[in-house]
């Protein structure tokens, strides 16, 4: 495990070194921020609060009393000059995680205009949800680790060349691969009818188009799509008498272009593949619309709507699942300066049947959509936890050991909310209802609830420029995945190794 951890790391070092040295030179007594930060669980029940460890990038483990050591030093890219360079070391050691040693972020960038190029492992937040108070985006949330990859692409809106600021676009390539091989070998207990996928490799592409200039008029609407897909690697499958199917994928040329354009496989894939795409591919629609006032508060809806191959990417089926939210800040009010209010529904799923036509009976119904799980590969997940939203209860859960989504029909309600009642001292608030109606293929026998609740106060005393002290209580009821209490407890140190240009 720690052969091919350091491997990837190396590779990824490597990378990351010839990507920044030129510019490097160029601005070598540039400023370099340094964090550090100590947090430790201590609680009981059955697992770490549910918001405890969910989007927390995989940092938090699901098991109570565990906690994380990090160190990180960056260089961050200067967005308004025409050419900068950016680059990052963030290494963790975890107490009861998925493993000891976390690189948490190790990635260099760089940007000439308005193009980017990104090589390596770096949180990248959502641009539609809030990361601090929503549940978390509903296809590539901060639930799991980042995956390593090579993004090239228009990472902030430019604006379209003679439209005065009206018309804006971004977006971005992406290729990389998972790491979490000898996790899911240790872990994973062959099930029949559950399978896993081992070496798997990473495609996501998105664009998103903003209407409206907020420094002439408050309202301004957003509409993006973002496609992922996993592919090659090799798959296993477990039969109910006990034999292993080994099915290595193709990952040649043709793959990586199937993976960026949606097509079907060839004739060494999988049958089901050639009826419909080759590897698992999913995505969601995001749209958005955001009022400034003048005075100061913004408020901004927003909408995104998930998807799983072909069906329901367009309007061949009801668009009734997604996640449904409004979001608002008050800056003037210390005490509530931001909230947000969500809605996640996904019982749908374009409906409870599947059939794939046959001469007989040529039709197509692309139902039972089975969110985030796929027949072939291990599902939409890194290291056990969900990428998407973490409300779809992340396999590292369950008690079988088994690669599955068990929880992907719900309705979830969700209210967060912070503030500054001082200039010392924050607060941030996330309560959550989830209802679960299990998967189409495993249904619950009844409707399982889980309500969770996590409220946090920090203090970053004047006197103490750059230290940081946290407290933080959970707790968990229901059945879906248990009780459980505890509190957290962290500290963190931020600043410079360097002391920033004087201008």
């Amino acid at each position: 495990m720690m052969k091919h951890s350091f491997r990837n790391a190396l590779l990824i070092a490597v990378a990351m070194f010839l990507t920044s040295v030129p510019a490097a030179r160029a601005e070598w007594n540039d400023s370099i921020r340094y964090h550090g930060e100590l947090v430790m669980n201590a609680g009981g029940g059955d697992h770490n609060p549910f918001w405890f460890a969910s989007d927390m990038h995989g940092l938090a483990s699901v098991k109570p009393n565990s906690g994380w050591l990090r160190l990180g030093a960056f260089h961050d890219i200067d967005r308004n000059k025409r050419f900068s360079w950016g680059a990052g070391v963030d290494l963790a050691v975890a107490l009861r995680n998925t493993s000891v040693f976390m690189p948490h972020q190790i990635y260099g960038e760089v940007k000439y205009r308005c193009l980017n190029l990104l090589v390596g492992q770096k949180v990248i937040p959502d641009p539609i949800v809030n990361s601090d108070l929503s549940s978390g985006a509903l296809v590539y949330s901060g639930n799991a680790r980042p995956i390593p990859q090579v993004r090239i692409g228009i990472f902030d809106y430019a604006d379209f060349w003679g439209c005065k600021g009206w018309f804006a676009v971004k977006g971005y390539i992406a290729y990389g691969m998972f790491t979490d091989s000898c996790w899911i070998e240790d872990w994973v207990h062959p099930s029949p009818g559950s399978p896993y996928s081992l070496n798997t490799l990473y495609c996501s592409r998105g664009g998103y188009l903003r209407g409206g200039n907020p420094e002439k008029f408050p309202l301004t609407g957003e509409i993006g799509l973002n496609m992922e897909t996993q592919f090659g690697g090799t798959s296993y499958f477990t039969y109910t008498d006990g034999r292993t199917r080994v099915s290595p994928h193709p990952k040649d040329l043709k793959a990586w272009i199937k993976a960026f354009i949606p097509m079907r496989g060839s004739a060494d894939t999988d049958p089901g593949e050639q009826l419909n795409v080759e590897g698992n591919m999913l995505g969601n629609w995001s749209f958005a619309l955001r009022w400034d006032d003048p005075s100061g508060w913004m408020v901004r809806a927003y909408w995104q709507h998930v998807f799983e191959d072909h069906s329901m990417l367009f309007f061949d089926y009801p668009w009734k699942d997604g996640l449904y939210g409004v979001e608002a800040r008050f800056p003037k009010n210390r005490f509530v300066s931001e909230i947000v209010v969500e809605l996640l529904y996904s019982k749908d799923q374009a409906g409870p049947v599947y059939w794939d036509h046959v001469p007989s009976l040529d039709v197509q119904i692309s139902s039972r959509d089975n969110y985030f799980n796929h027949y072939i590969y291990s599902g939409w997940e890194n290291w056990g936890m969900g990428i998407g939203n973490p409300f779809f209860i992340s396999p590292i859960y369950n008690k079988d050991h088994v690669m599955r989504f068990y929880h992907n029909r719900l309705v979830a309600y969700h209210l967060g909310f912070k503030g500054s009642p001082t200039s010392q001292v924050d607060y941030r608030i996330k309560a959550s209802l989830l209802r679960s109606w299990g998967a189409w293929g495993t249904p619950t026998p009844k409707v399982e609830k889980n309500f969770s609740l996590l409220a946090e106060v920090k203090w970053h005393p004047a006197r103490l420029k750059g230290w940081e002290g946290s407290l933080s209580f959970g707790m968990d009821a229901g059945t879906i995945i248990g009780n459980s209490y505890g509190a957290r407890i962290g500290i963190s140190k931020t600043g410079w190794l360097f002391a920033p240009k004087k201008k």
